[in-house]
């Protein structure tokens, strides 16, 4: 294998358009690999059922307009591509020019298994599946029987930390899961300046169904956070959280706003990558609430999300999953179990700001710089870096 050889990654940009803060988890991979002098290439399947509006043609679709709007932004319209693999249509590269790729790539980075290995892929000699939802993505397989498409890949990387470890239930598969962190590609995420306004996040309420497994119900946000619907109350802080919640979940939109909870539309504050950059650099920090899933499987997940918050020096208040086992905290970066812990790490982010935000850009400086991480995500797969 040659010093720089060529990557190919899949994942979702335009799936689902104007999630911004998605494409960011995307756009780091392509754009930290990019910086470090790799020829790079991305591509992403699209069946005629998941295009929007319903009933859309490929090139007519919001997908391609979102996918041509966000690879023009970031120069990789010669490089990119939406596919329809059916139909043999795509959007930025050409199928003949997407089939060439195929054969040239050296290294398969599949996002949550984007990419299905049979389209041409099982000819790249190293096929890296690339775990974003640990514990979930295993407990699928291990008790729905869904095909995660983990099968043909040769290499697995979970962003769940502590997935195999002793403290982790999750079932492995038979999988040798290696850690790997979210890069962030820091020039374009800079340090902010001045205080920022309030406590913020980006989230859904719910993403997907719940799922049990021996005996224990592994659930969504929305479990995670009723216990913590009292905590604007309890302190003198602002919260604004762009939340994506269905207007049917009545009750808890009631609660949500009874107890001072601000809530943004998440397609005004995070529909493009620049909007969700932007809000994210004009808070002051983050309020972190994880899946309950992630809570309970204590898998280390942590969130893309928070990485960013970290890099543009905006502390993170993150609920804890096993990640505080592998990452520094108390500084920049603090976790809590319960509300109390909660109201506590506020009260300290509040009194001693400079201190945190300081920490918060050191951390991501230490950990989650996409040159660092990219780096050392080739040397677990033997790809050198």
């Amino acid at each position: 294998m040659n010093e720089r050889p060529t990557i190919l990654i899949s994942g979702m940009l335009a799936g689902v358009p104007h999630q911004g803060g998605a494409s960011w988890a995307v756009l780091q991979y392509l754009l930290g690999f990019r910086e470090l002098g790799f020829a790079v290439y991305f591509l992403e399947p699209v069946d005629e059922d998941t295009l929007q509006p319903a009933g859309s043609r490929l090139e007519d679709s919001s997908n391609a307009a979102y996918f041509g709007l966000v690879a023009r932004q970031f120069e990789l319209l010669d490089r990119a591509a939406l596919i329809d693999f059916q139909r043999s249509q795509s959007v930025g590269m050409s199928p003949a020019r997407i089939r060439q790729v195929l054969r040239e790539t050296e290294i398969l980075i599949n996002l949550a298994g984007t990419l299905p290995i049979s389209r041409g892929a099982e000819r790249i000699p190293v096929r890296v599946y690339l775990d974003l939802d640990p514990a979930f993505s295993q407990l699928w397989q291990e008790v729905e029987g869904e095909d995660m498409r983990f099968q043909g890949h040769t290499h697995f990387l979970s962003v769940g930390l502590a997935l195999g470890e002793p403290t982790c239930p999750i079932p492995s598969l038979g999988l040798d899961w290696q850690p790997t962190l979210q890069p962030v590609v820091l020039a374009l995420w800079p340090a902010q300046r001045g205080p920022g306004s309030g406590f913020t996040t980006v989230a859904n309420w719910r993403s997907y169904g719940s799922i049990e497994y021996r005996g224990k119900v592994y659930g969504q946000k929305a479990h995670s956070w009723r216990s913590l619907m009292s905590l604007p109350r309890l302190v003198d802080s602002r919260f604004r959280v762009a939340l994506s919640i269905h207007p049917d979940e009545s009750r808890d939109l009631e609660e949500l706003r009874r107890h001072g909870w601000q809530l943004a539309d998440p397609r005004e504050a995070a529909g493009l990558p620049a909007l969700y950059r932007d809000f994210i650099r004009h808070s002051r920090a983050e309020l972190a609430v994880a899946k309950s899933g992630y809570v309970d499987s204590r898998c280390g997940w942590f969130s893309e999300r928070s990485a960013c918050y970290l890099s543009s020096g905006r502390p993170v208040l993150a609920q804890g999953t096993g990640f505080e086992d592998f990452l520094p905290c108390g500084k920049g970066l603090l976790v809590f179990d319960h509300l109390e812990e909660a109201v506590e790490a506020v009260r300290e982010i509040e009194a001693s700001y400079a201190v945190h935000s300081k920490a918060a850009r050191a951390i991501a400086e230490d950990h989650f710089d996409s040159s660092r991480v990219l780096r050392r995500l080739l040397s677990r797969i033997g790809a050198g870096g």
